[in-house]
């Protein structure tokens, strides 16, 4: 059997299979066939069975999507399934097998290329004729795979017009890199045309795909990591970094030119680090602000993106991952009209986000919220933000005092790192405002000695601490693939909740792994807390020797959830497993 695909064929096999019942079939089929013709260009039959939007006849009676439809077409064939995961292939590889006109011809594309073996994505499993050929070409075996046919269609038009943009690209700079081959001139490299490689088209082409690929995909952050002979591209998804792509070392050096250029950055200096930032549009039109850093190393500029996402600030507390209890606590704290909140944790732990979530609810026109950032995270039009700058000596300390004459209400301070941005803080707090800030520590109580260590006398922080929170981000489940993993091992519970009396769920969810999570188990992050309130009974307890044990001792005493005992309440309620609360609070065993 040798042809493409027909409505006909699909219909006869859905019904030998039972997929679809038999007094429907003749609707179905003209309501399909009435699809077709209305459609302008080609739609492959799978897709015109799927917008009919039928339901399996077979238990549990799923929806008939494209997916299934496809999934089952690849069963009734007795050929592999096969989602295209864009993270998973090389496709400056593949793009060499065969041009795109012949792909788009036979809606194929090559998905994986090994020394022995070629595999071919198709939606048509019995059309063979380009088999042996393609064989020949390749001098491979070819092994054929279903995937969605829309997929297909997709992605080839990505993937050879991005592999042609990069060949293009690296054959207009290939001459440079050949005139440079000793260490000293790799780093130079790409000075002498960086305006051409900056702005050429298809530079241009790569890193606005790369932005909204990369938007697609939910990543945090881009990095460009500059190699010998060539270039790394990763993306971090829910806090784990993935490698995408390896692009030419010159075409790399001119995307960082590209993208220093959009990003107001001086293009020609590679000698020292650089900050700058963007604002683009994903495909749907949503504002996104990406916030770039440059850091020179062995083989060239190492460029990371971090992409900020506008619609996290206008999220509530209880959607940041907060239990009720806590947010209630939270905004009682946050709504005192003077002293310090301080919220600690490690880099990547989501202070940030919860400060600005946090700071654009209480940013109402009656009130002055201003900020001094080292660097501005987020461009947010209800905040007064002031940009650190160490080469005019204006460091937080001095943004501090500059903002106590801008008669502030509330008062953000990005990081307190040194004594006099611990003062200047304190000073702010004791003349009647509400000072908000973040310290690098592993818990709540902890922050205390920090600051101690620093140099600020106990008095002080008796009379201006009022509310500390550490927090982290844990991975949350699949919701499509989580499943039932039973009780729970005691060592296990015990390990987690310690002598705290919670009592053990019957039974918690394991991660499992989907298309939707890219086999991870897990898809999204979602925050764990721990919320210190500072009571009398532990401003007794800030001294000059203060114990930390008798600090976290009173903490508890005063309503304070310890970290595990938080990740273990996600846990009860299904929203993460244990392997990831462990993993993500060890620090603190």
């Amino acid at each position: 059997m040798n042809k493409a695909l027909d409505l006909q064929q699909i219909f006869t096999w859905l019904l030998a299979d039972g997929m679809v019942e038999k007094a429907n079939v003749k609707a179905n089929f003209a309501q399909a066939q009435g699809i077709l013709k209305n459609t302008v260009g080609s739609m492959h039959p799978l897709c015109a069975v799927a917008h009919c939007k039928l339901v399996s006849a077979l238990p549990p009676h799923k929806h008939l999507t494209l997916d299934a439809l496809t999934e089952w077409l690849a069963g009734h064939a007795k050929l592999p399934f096969y989602r295209i995961d864009p993270l998973k292939i090389d496709f400056t590889r593949v793009a060499d097998v065969m041009s795109a006109s012949y792909a788009a011809r036979f809606n194929i594309l090559p998905v994986e290329l090994t020394m022995d073996t070629l595999v071919v994505a198709t939606a048509d499993p019995f059309a063979l004729e380009w088999e042996a050929e393609i064989a020949k070409i390749s001098r491979r075996a070819i092994r054929r795979v279903i995937a969605n046919p829309l997929d297909i269609a997709q992605y080839t038009s990505q993937f050879f017009s991005l592999a042609k943009s990069i060949k293009k690209a690296n054959k207009s700079n290939a001459q440079d890199l050949a005139m440079r081959s000793n260490f000293e001139q790799l780093v130079e490299l790409g000075k002498s045309n960086r305006q051409v490689d900056a702005n050429d088209q298809h530079v241009i082409n790569i890193v606005d795909w790369l932005w909204q690929y990369a938007f697609e995909q939910r990543a945090s952050d881009i990095h460009l990591e500059p190699k010998r002979d060539m270039g790394t591209i990763r993306f971090r998804i829910d806090g784990v970094l993935h490698q995408v792509y390896q692009v030419p070392a010159v075409v790399m050096i001119a995307m960082t030119a590209r993208i220093k250029l959009l990003g107001r950055m001086d293009v020609i200096e590679k000698r020292r680090p650089q900050d700058g930032r963007i604002k683009t549009r994903t495909a749907g039109g949503q504002e996104i602000e990406l916030r770039l850093s440059t850091l020179p190393t062995a083989f060239g500029e190492k460029l990371v993106m971090r992409i900020f996402d506008p619609e996290v600030v206008v999220k509530t507390l209880p959607e940041l991952g907060f239990p009720d209890d806590d947010a209630a606590r939270w905004d009682a704290l946050t709504n005192r009209p003077h002293g310090i909140i301080l919220v600690t944790g490690p880099t990547g732990s989501g202070k940030t986000t919860t400060l600005y979530t946090t700071l654009k609810a209480l940013a109402t026109s009656e009130v002055n919220v201003c900020t001094v950032e080292d660097p501005i995270e987020m461009v947010e039009a209800s905040f007064n933000q002031m940009q650190v700058q160490p080469g005019i000596d204006l460091s937080f300390a001095d943004g501090v005092r500059a903002l106590m004459r801008q008669d502030p209400d509330i008062i953000m301070v990005g990081e307190i790192r040194d004594l006099a941005t611990a003062e200047m803080a304190i000073q702010a707090a004791l003349t009647g405002h509400l000072v908000l800030s973040t310290l690098h520590t592993n818990d709540a109580p902890s922050a205390v000695m920090r600051l101690l260590e620093l140099g600020v006398p106990h008095y002080l922080l008796e009379a201006t601490l009022i509310g500390i929170m550490a927090q982290r981000l844990v991975r949350t489940l699949c919701p499509d693939c989580k499943s039932p993993d039973g009780e729970i091992a005691d060592d296990v519970w015990r390990g987690l909740v310690g002598n705290w009396a919670l009592p053990k769920p019957a039974s918690i969810y394991r991660p499992v792994g989907c298309p939707e999570c890219r086999q991870t188990g897990y898809r999204g992050r979602t925050g764990i807390y721990e919320l210190l309130t500072v009571t009398e009974a532990f401003s007794q307890q800030v001294q000059e020797e203060t114990d930390i044990a008798a600090l976290r001792r009173q903490s508890i005493a005063d309503g304070m959830k310890p970290l595990r005992i938080a990740g273990a309440h996600k846990i009860i309620e299904g929203v993460t497993s244990a392997e990831e609360v462990l993993k993500v609070t060890a620090a603190l065993v």
